[in-house]
């Protein structure tokens, strides 16, 4: 790692440690820190740091040693590297993707399993998780609630109440959901998640709510203004700058 990327983490290490923004305890942020700067870590996942934040983001999930978590839509697994190695080796990390992105994530799950001994892939609907009841401390779902309005080829990826409710059913009781998505314009309806791959944060919240799960608490790390809201994801005018909604529910 070069000296300006190590300096670069450990402000933003102080950040979430000390920002009013950030609510999580200095173990948390020292957990991600310590997975972030791991040695074996790729670098082209390093790459995308600056604007993902993972450190702020999963500082403000709470993050702990030894926790299962179920990663929701982790694509080709940048959040499961992190993931894998702040859990460490008394953590489980459940990977799942639909089966319809099979041509979107190829066999990067895979590749990323056979060097990390703590995680589980799976190929599941979002309705159908491959975990038992009450087994679960954390599920992430980071840039992905939208898809359940979006039907790759004409497949459907899950039903958007059945989905909650498979996440309510493998939470153990008091753990958490971190949701985060691409911020949608107010008046708009939930069709927008399968043309702009948008969605507002109340209709999640609405769903998540009617599951059994309640607001924990929220963050502006995501937030854009100069985002129009009314343009899809892939825009170059605004890809990867999206505003977006950061969320952590519990059960």
């Amino acid at each position: 790692m070069t000296p300006g990327k190590q300096i670069q983490l450990t402000l933003a290490l102080s950040a979430a440690l000390f920002s009013g923004q950030v609510l999580a305890d200095k173990t948390s942020a020292e957990i991600v820190h310590a997975a972030l700067i791991h040695g074996d870590r790729p670098a082209e996942d390093i790459v995308d740091d600056g604007r993902r934040m993972p450190l702020e983001v999963l500082a403000f999930a709470g993050i702990e040693e030894g926790m299962t978590i179920l990663e929701m839509e982790a694509g080709g697994g940048y959040y499961t590297e992190i993931l894998s190695r702040a859990v460490g080796p008394a953590g489980t990390v459940i990977v799942q993707n639909p089966p319809a992105f099979d041509s979107f994530v190829g066999d990067a799950p895979q590749q990323r399993a056979a060097r990390l001994p703590n995680v589980v892939v799976t190929r599941t609907n979002f309705d159908e998780l491959e975990a038992a009841d009450n087994s679960v401390d954390m599920v992430t779902w980071i840039l992905g609630p939208h898809e359940l309005w979006f039907e790759p080829d004409g497949q459907n990826l899950g039903h958007p109440a059945g989905s909650f409710l498979e996440i309510v059913r493998v939470l153990k009781p008091g753990g958490t959901l971190l949701a985060i998505d691409h911020d949608a314009e107010a008046d708009s309806g939930p069709e927008v998640g399968g043309t702009l791959h948008r969605i507002r944060e109340d209709q999640i919240t609405a769903l998540a709510e009617a599951a059994g799960l309640r607001v924990l608490r929220s963050s502006n790390l995501h937030k854009n203004p100069e985002d129009p809201l009314d343009i899809g994801v892939f825009n170059p005018a605004i890809q990867g700058q999206t505003s977006k909604f950061v969320v952590l529910y519990r059960k």
